[in-house]
């Protein structure tokens, strides 16, 4: 095994047995497999050594070696001539820092006895993988690495959707709970894009799985199909559970706008309230305030003090009124 900062990150080769032993690039030209021996390459494909030894010897042909070494990628199955793979699948990318739906894409060439996976960022998907053999419980064939490689990017999938639907319990816990809430809107919106991330790979990544279910190869172990199938589910699962999160998402919004509304109302409804009783007594003093003779009162010392009795018995006759109307 390389250091990290080698092009090949990882060299191994399985016994058929579940267990591997790593070796170096020397060692790779001169490389004799056995019987029941298999090769998986691991490499760096952002560092010229990693694209010129696919280009020069690999053994693939020029346009295997453009498609691992193009820079945008979508989940996809492309069969080759003798029956060989090109698979390009994504996994959720849990580096320091990163997004995690902000996925990470490795590239595989494989055949009945060889695996040549190429990344730019690291994968703990394939730590995990490298630990399993290195335990001598991993994969014993080409096909069951493929299968090993496909399950551990697909369930760390899984906590991911864990940790997007454990957020949105807890706005929609805090606005069952309180009546005044506002949800964290740059957390639900969080929740929302990357949920929509996920799906844009996961979907293709689904209906790639089902294709090696379809097109199983000459090379695949009997009970494969089964497993690529189990993996199919989980993951049309998983896109279930985003679709729920993107509704739950508009449920929370769509809350938050009822409740803004109805509030707005209601301020809304008690100015009204509050206007049509000044009304009256609006309209009452600036009778009484106009600059002509003949006002009722205006002689009297005591006349400033009915008035002020005659608006309170109206105000008093309005509030009556109200109540019997159920205004207020």
């Amino acid at each position: 095994m390389q250091d990290q900062d080698s092009a090949l990150l990882h060299a191994f080769v399985l016994d058929g047995r579940g267990g591997a032993h790593s070796i170096t690039r020397h060692e790779l030209d001169g490389l004799q497999l056995g019987e029941q021996e298999s090769l998986w390459l691991h490499w760096d494909r952002g560092q010229e050594q990693s694209q010129r030894w696919l280009r020069e010897h690999s053994g693939l042909d020029e346009f295997s070696c453009n498609l691992l070494l193009e820079e945008n990628t979508r989940p996809r199955l492309l069969p080759l001539p003798d029956d060989e793979l090109l698979l390009f699948l994504r996994g959720v990318n849990r580096n320091p820092g990163a997004e995690p739906e902000d996925m990470v894409s490795v590239r595989i060439f494989a055949d009945a006895r060889r695996v040549i996976s190429l990344r730019q960022r690291p994968l703990h998907a394939t730590d995990a993988l490298i630990a399993d053999l290195l335990a001598g419980k991993g994969p014993k064939t080409s096909s069951e690495l493929l299968l090993e490689l496909a399950r551990h990017l697909t369930s760390r999938v899984d906590d991911l959707i864990a940790e997007l639907s454990e957020q949105l319990d807890v706005e929609e816990d805090r606005l069952d709970a309180d009546e005044r809430y506002r949800p964290d809107h740059g957390l639900v919106l969080q929740v929302r894009r990357r949920a929509a991330s996920l799906r844009r790979f996961l979907a293709p990544q689904r209906d790639l799985y089902a294709q090696l279910v379809r097109n199983r190869q000459p090379w695949f172990v009997e009970d494969d199909g089964d497993y690529w199938n189990e993996l199919n589910n989980r993951l049309t699962r998983y896109l279930e559970e985003l679709e729920l999160i993107r509704e739950r998402v508009g449920l929370v919004l769509e809350a938050e706008n009822q409740r803004l509304a109805e509030r707005m109302n209601r301020i809304m409804y008690r100015f009204t309230v509050i206007a049509g009783m000044f009304l009256p007594l609006t309209f009452l003093t600036g009778l009484l305030g106009i600059n002509v003779g003949g006002i009722p009162g205006s002689e009297s010392p005591i006349g400033f003090f009915i008035a002020c009795g005659l608006m309170i018995l109206l105000a008093l006759g309005q509030l009556l009124l109200f109540r019997r109307w159920r205004w207020l």
